[in-house]
């Protein structure tokens, strides 16, 4: 799978899925161009992700942002200096503690390195993530996608970009998860970027603020 490598090609490729899907073109005559959104591929990246499961993106900046003033630096050696009760005051949940615990002792043990990961090709590092408990495509979707720029990448499970894709009517309202996935296709082999109009529209709609 290729990965997008500069703004330049980003916006280039914007171009080629609003020729794909005209809908696509109103976000960015309305909004303009999405960013092009990136994340370190690190475990800091992967820590906040997992606080991002199933909450607002908010509380999970809040809770991410009280452990950075905690630690400084959002490693694996430092998360697991902290007590459960220290986490817990930085808004993390019991299972959350659980899970970043599990990807922290991973790293720290030697059973995951990072940077060798990022180094894989997508499918298999979507293989050797998804045995950690509490990370799942999901998570792993954000990471392939906003860390390392793969760019056949479109996420099923995340309900912003399936709200986009019905609010934009570019299926029926009748359309199920999986119809998704098959219209999405279309986009391929550069979903990501389709993924990544599809998430502007959702925050310029809502005006959202990042960060």
């Amino acid at each position: 799978m290729n990965k997008i490598q500069s703004e330049t090609e980003f916006k280039h490729l914007c171009d080629w899925c609003t020729e794909k899907e005209p809908k696509l073109e109103t976000v960015i005559q309305q909004f303009d161009y999405p960013p092009f959104w990136h994340r370190e591929a690190n475990f800091a990246t992967l820590v906040l992700t997992i606080l991002e499961q199933q909450v607002s993106l908010a509380s999970a900046k809040a809770a991410y942002n009280m452990l950075l003033a905690k630690i400084k630096t959002v490693t694996p050696e430092n998360l697991l200096r902290l007590s459960d009760e220290e986490l817990r005051a930085c808004y993390f949940s019991r299972q959350k503690i659980k899970y970043t615990r599990i990807l922290a002792a991973e790293i720290v043990e030697g059973h995951l390195n990072l940077e060798a990961l990022n180094l894989l090709d997508e499918p298999e590092i979507r293989k050797r993530l998804i045995h950690l408990k509490g990370i799942g495509n999901w998570t792993i979707d954000m990471y392939v996608l906003m860390s390392l720029h793969f760019s056949d990448i479109f996420p099923p499970g995340d309900l912003a970009t399936i709200k986009a894709v019905y609010e934009l009517e570019l299926v029926s309202p009748e359309s199920s998860k999986d119809e998704i996935i098959a219209y999405m296709k279309r986009f391929s082999p550069y979903q990501s970027v389709a993924t990544y109009i599809l998430w502007h529209y959702y925050i310029q709609k809502r005006n959202l603020k990042l960060g």
